[in-house]
């Protein structure tokens, strides 16, 4: 028997099936169709690799003093200026111990991606503990938090951050230490409205009606629906540990000598500013493409987990 036109319409269309796009395609679609989030990933995946093969492509040890050597100009001051002492052994010039720039520029990348990582993880804890726990139970915790969030906000983050490293001394650990427990309010804010929110949808009052514990409901249903803003306030957060790591390196209270932070370097280099402005460029260079990067990728994170750019 032949099908009829009746019969046809009643067919499942395996052609449009198979043209439908997966999940996984989609999401390649978004991130690789974002040019913020593919510049800002590509410049911080160079900076990871740098930092991470950095004995393997730094030229010298950024350690080695030669004071025959010091304040060598860079390559391009042969180019523009006919500068005899600019050669390609010191392509970044050297610092005024004698010091390859371009080896503690590489080198200095781990610092600032070690800092900036550590401080959001652990600022990220203690935040997003605070605000998951204060938007469930609400009540006297939440007036609790709150109180703890609002004597937070209340107090500058550069000044304790400075009276803090000045009594108990500036070292890497310390600094980590520091600027992880001063920048947790953002995610105690944003976890505390998005699990306010959370708590009164059908998947969490099922939840509830099943007998689970409200540890098992905060880490089990409501963790992982915020995960999107968690990922977008944590890449801010590690911008701003970069940035005030460095404002503390320049004030002279961050990372000490010898380790080649770029802050430390911007601190070091600024009475030649005037004389040799590459010292102070460079590494300012450098602190602005990394946290441009961040920045660039949490804008992106925002774009695409959101439910405009989900669809």
């Amino acid at each position: 028997m032949s099908a009829t036109p009746q019969d046809d319409k009643n067919l499942p269309d395996f052609g449009a099936a198979l043209s439908e796009p997966s999940a996984g395609q989609m999401l390649r679609r978004r991130v690789f169709g974002h040019t913020g989030l593919v510049i800002g990933g590509t410049i911080l995946l160079i900076i990871a690799l740098m930092a991470l093969l950095a004995p393997l492509i730094a030229p010298h040890d950024p350690y080695a003093h030669n004071l025959a050597n010091r304040l060598v100009p860079p390559i391009w001051h042969d180019w523009f200026y006919d500068d005899p002492r600019a050669t390609w052994t010191h392509i970044f010039g050297t610092d005024h111990q004698g010091r390859d720039y371009l080896s503690r520029i590489i080198y200095g990348a781990r610092i600032s991606l070690l800092i900036g990582f550590s401080a959001a993880i652990i600022s990220g804890v203690i935040g997003c503990t605070l605000g998951l726990v204060a938007g469930y139970y609400g009540g006297r915790v939440d007036m609790v938090v709150n109180f703890i969030i609002t004597t937070r906000l209340a107090m500058p983050v550069i000044l304790v951050a400075l009276a803090v490293v000045a009594l108990m001394g500036s070292s890497l650990t310390i600094v980590v230490l520091v600027l992880g427990f001063l920048l947790w309010d953002q995610f105690a804010v944003v976890m505390r409205t998005l699990a306010m929110q959370m708590r009164e949808f059908d998947f969490v009052t099922s939840a509830q009606a099943l007998g689970c514990s409200p540890r098992y409901i905060i880490m089990r249903e409501i963790l992982p629906n915020v995960l999107n803003a968690l990922l977008v306030v944590m890449t801010i957060e590690m911008a701003n540990a970069i940035l005030l790591e460095a404002a503390l390196s320049f004030l002279g209270l961050g990372v000490q000598p010898p380790l080649p932070s770029w802050g430390l370097m911007l601190s070091q280099a600024k009475d030649e500013i005037f004389f040799d402005p590459w010292m102070i460029t460079i590494p300012g260079l450098a602190l602005l493409m990394l946290v441009l990067a961040i920045n660039l990728i949490g804008d992106g994170l925002r774009d695409v987990t959101s439910p405009e750019g989900r669809s």
